[in-house]
């Protein structure tokens, strides 16, 4: 999926000097890769350039990212006073961040906590989720509950207690609940736009340079499925 770089495209859910807040859409690459597509990163640029016509190179550190099929909250440092910081409350956990994901099967219980030991093959670009330590594993837990019910699907809110490479999609497929659309982790079938239903829903924290608290909320994509998950 090619990236357009009109800057028109983006939807700013937050932004001041420091920070901006993005509600990336599905196929949207974060950082430029080896595919060449316009990343967000640089959309991003391009917006704040022409918005408060600057001259010359516009800063934008990357925070954190998202996998490319997945849509929602991304945050972009306009600072390098604020990046650090950003990056601090990161490693500290201090940035609280919700997902929203929509599975093909009801998990075994309404709600708990999953821990796995990933394992990342780069050949494939895939983790692979164990019940126990492997060689080159990472720990990884996540906490999730059942927010709906759908006609098809069933809809769970997760919260990340670490940030493993794939780590909601690996672990939820593992407990035979994979997620629409996601080919890679078990679903049967892939969306048509090639996005899978994986949203990041909501952000709170702490302003890294005002210490005001920031809380965001990130509208879902437009589909019927979606829509009827409000």
């Amino acid at each position: 999926m090619k990236v357009k770089s009109n800057p028109s495209n983006l939807q700013i859910l937050y932004e001041d000097n420091h920070i901006i807040i993005v509600n990336k859409r599905a196929g949207d690459i974060v950082q430029g890769d080896k595919t060449g597509d316009t990343p967000l990163s640089d959309i991003v640029k391009h917006y704040v350039k022409d918005k408060y016509s600057k001259p010359g190179n516009v800063y934008l550190g990357v925070v954190h990212r998202l996998d490319r099929p997945t849509t929602g909250l991304v945050i972009f440092s306009k600072t390098s006073k604020a990046l650090p910081r950003l990056n601090k409350l990161f490693l500290s956990k201090d940035i609280k961040k919700t997902y929203w994901a929509i599975v093909k099967n009801e998990p075994p219980k309404p709600q708990g906590t999953l821990v796995h030991w990933l394992k990342k093959n780069p050949k494939n670009n895939k983790s692979t989720a164990y019940q126990n330590e492997v060689k080159d594993s990472k720990k990884a837990v996540l906490h999730y509950k059942t927010l709906k019910q759908l006609d098809n699907y069933v809809l769970l809110e997760i919260n990340l207690e670490t940030g493993r490479h794939h780590q909601i999609r690996s672990q939820l497929s593992s407990i035979g609940c994979p997620i629409k659309g996601d080919l890679k982790y078990g679903f049967d079938r892939s969306n048509k736009d090639a996005s899978i239903h994986l949203h990041a829903r909501h952000i709170e924290f702490m302003h890294p340079v005002k210490q005001t608290p920031v809380n965001i909320l990130a509208p879902l994509p437009k589909d019927p499925v979606w829509d009827a998950c409000l």
